[in-house]
């Protein structure tokens, strides 16, 4: 994370994340709907991936195949937003390359690398850490100190992530969790991290579909490699994956994994970072969790759990609890239209 910080990215463009009055209610409800869009698309990606890893695809070929298909729905959608002008791409390839590297391949690497070692809730836990972990940087890294009401939906979250993931009554293996799986859970965590404070950087001149359709671009190029080398397994299956007892084709959830799960996640998700800020958005993200559930039972058959029906209140009361802090800390980022010209970018 420490690779792209708010005061300067590594083109040397400043990275202004909000400075004066708070969001109004409008700019606020739309960055919550994006917010809640992306959080929901995300979470459907377990439950497509259930249904391939029961017929024998890797997860290193579904995420490959998921951030490939994404790249090439979002890509013409990323050079129109340009409108011809490609001097925000220049001047942010590193940013790019470091979003795509980092916040999209190395979070899906170092997650799938880490269940490998530990249980599923765990290292969702550590991983969902990441909106206290935007909070202490802007705190340390920019002396924006977090307000009370901040803190305190922090611990709400917190506490709601764990009832969520049902952590309390016990997960089988638990106690064999593995330095090693806590290591690449803590670099998910960090990826995520990145994830958020990229995405609110409102001085870069890139329209949120550019800044997707390079980060997917890198990621895919990136993932390929790790595939080619071995280190990451390739198997895949053209047998009929199940969802709520009823077959379909092998490339429906395919198609929707790249699709939804990733193409139209990483796009709204950014343009939510824009208009909430990161460490809003990062908590608003922590629904994705809550959403996976809910989409379990309806396409899985798996009931939640009362105690994760109440984890998910406590999320939400955090959320609530952080805009407040937000809203008194008077953060207001400047939001870069979706698919609006740059030719007038300050920095061009």
């Amino acid at each position: 994370m420490s690779a792209v910080t708010p005061d300067t990215d590594r083109t040397g463009s400043t990275g202004r994340f909000g400075a004066g009055r708070a969001p109004g209610p409008r700019r606020l409800t739309t960055g919550l709907v994006l917010a809640g869009v992306s959080a929901a698309a995300f979470s459907l990606s377990g439950v497509f991936a259930s249904g391939l890893l029961d017929t024998g695809w890797s997860p290193g070929a579904m995420v490959l195949v998921r951030v490939a298909i994404a790249a090439l729905v979002v890509l013409p959608l990323g050079i129109m937003s340009l409108r011809g002008d490609w001097r925000p791409v220049r001047r942010n390839l590193g940013l790019i390359f470091v979003y795509g590297a980092v916040s999209v391949a190395g979070c899906q690497f170092a997650y799938f690398s880490a269940v490998q070692h530990m249980p599923i809730g765990p290292a969702l836990l550590i991983e969902y850490t990441s909106p206290a972990a935007v909070v202490l940087w802007f705190w340390l890294r920019h002396g924006q100190r977090p307000t009370r009401a901040t803190i305190a939906g922090t611990l709400l979250a917190a506490v709601g992530l764990v009832l969520v993931l049902d952590l309390v009554s016990g997960v089988p293996g638990t106690t064999s969790v593995s330095p090693v799986g806590v290591a690449w859970a803590l670099v998910a965590m960090l990826a995520v991290s990145t994830y958020f404070v990229i995405n609110a950087n409102v001085d870069t001149g890139l329209p949120p579909f550019a800044l997707a359709a390079g980060g997917l671009t890198t990621a895919t190029l990136a993932l390929g490699l790790l595939g080619a080398t071995g280190i990451m397994p390739l198997t895949y299956s053209t047998a009929s994956p199940v969802y709520a007892g009823a077959e379909v084709p092998w490339w429906l959830p395919v198609v929707g994994l790249g699709i939804v799960t990733a193409g139209l996640a990483y796009v709204t998700g950014i343009a939510a970072g824009r208009l909430l800020g990161p460490r809003l958005s990062s908590f608003v993200g922590l629904f994705e969790v809550v959403a996976a559930i809910g989409f379990a039972w309806l396409l899985l058959g798996e009931l939640p759990r009362t105690i994760q029906l109440v984890g998910g209140v406590l999320i939400l009361a955090g959320v609530i609890a952080v805009q407040a802090g937000e809203k008194r800390a008077g953060v207001e980022p400047t939001v870069v239209p979706v698919l609006e010209p740059t030719a007038d970018d300050p920095h061009a």
